[in-house]
């Protein structure tokens, strides 16, 4: 599997390739891998080192992405 390699594409559902870290798809993979509660967001760079968008200013299509990597994450993080 082969990481994207363009900047946006965050409104969109990636199934064939990693999402961009920190697109919403990513980071509803990451919190249903983490066991976060469900919280649309994405960052506009990389995650925790760039600007936070939170659901209030996120699109429809935004929403979906991170809806559809928190829904369709099947491993868990291991605590034990």
């Amino acid at each position: 599997m082969r990481r994207i390699a363009n900047t946006y594409a965050d409104g969109m559902i990636i199934t064939n390739e990693i999402p961009r870290h920190g697109s919403p798809q990513d980071r509803g993979s990451a919190d249903a891998y983490y066991g976060r509660a469900y919280d649309p967001h994405y960052y506009v760079g990389d995650s925790l080192q760039s600007e936070r968008v939170g659901k209030e200013s996120m699109s429809e299509g935004e929403i979906k992405a991170y809806r559809y990597g928190y829904d369709n994450e099947e491993d868990r993080k291991d605590w034990g």
